[in-house]
């Protein structure tokens, strides 16, 4: 399921949200929920953000409580978000407390963002239903982060595990994935093992490595791409794949369409 809208509050524990990010305001009463082992207390006005809701479990809700829902396909989310680190941190602390307060003038902001989510969701003969869903879920995202830095200020994170994932962060916010795309190169660069830098950034993220660093190279590929001057042979010798058909494969999984297609894609019609 990509999207999905909801004014039950008790939809938080669907199966088929599993693979979602799930986004409840709790409009009215109070209720408790379990997520990861860690029992959160929610009330009027509080914004639950849920990146993997797998980790949901107990729900209790007072009678007469309501609330609304918007979830998203968590990877379709993820392929929404620029290449900054502030989500990454945002994601961090989120998992260490899913729960915002928010005042009522922030409340009314994410309503209305997803009341346009809502309205459009029957949309999806548009010819670019999930284009137009992206932006929506963007303004969204964006406002989240808004209430989570005033309620988080900087997100840094000084335990080891937190600082390994920003500085992994930092090394694909410099441009290393131009040429450096395997899980390893980054845990060599930080002084740890594959399988410990992949689970720390999945437990503290859930993210996988390779989905951040498909994140930095897919802006920097388009730009080559965006480029005549550069062939697709020397983009594929500049960006290090081992081969051109790799690289076409690449092109295909991440924008949908070769890189012959994506350029053509670029010609003026006439």
């Amino acid at each position: 399921m990509d999207f999905f809208f909801s004014e039950n509050m008790e939809d938080l524990g669907r199966p088929d949200l599993r693979n979602c990010c799930l986004h409840m305001l709790c409009t009215t009463g109070e209720g408790s929920l379990v997520y990861y082992d860690r029992c959160f207390h929610f009330r009027t006005g509080d914004l639950l953000v849920l990146p993997k809701p797998e980790g949901v479990s107990n729900l209790a809700l007072i009678p007469g409580s309501a609330g609304e829902l918007f979830a998203a396909d968590y990877k379709f989310l993820q392929n929404q978000l620029p290449a900054n680190n502030y989500s990454i941190g945002g994601s961090i602390s989120l998992y260490g407390n899913p729960v915002i307060s928010l005042s009522h003038a922030q409340a009314e902001v994410f309503l209305a963002d997803i009341h346009r989510l809502r309205d459009r969701l029957i949309n999806d003969d548009h010819p670019f239903y999930r284009e137009l869903m992206g932006s929506l879920c963007l303004t969204m995202m964006y406002d989240i982060f808004s209430f989570h830095r005033e309620r988080d200020g900087d997100v840094s994170s000084t335990d080891r595990a937190g600082y390994i994932v920003s500085e992994l962060m930092r090394l694909l916010s410099e441009g290393n994935s131009r040429t450096e795309r395997t899980v390893d190169w980054y845990a060599r660069r930080l002084n740890v093992s594959g399988k410990y830098l992949s689970s720390t950034v999945k437990r503290l993220t859930g993210g996988s490595v390779m989905s951040y660093i498909d994140r930095h190279t897919v802006p920097i590929l388009k730009e080559y791409l965006d480029n005549p001057r550069y062939s697709l042979t020397q983009i594929a010798d500049r960006m290090n794949f081992a081969s051109l058909s790799y690289f076409s494969r690449y092109c295909k999984k991440h924008l949908g369409v070769t890189p012959s297609q994506y350029r053509s894609s670029l010609q003026p019609l006439g």
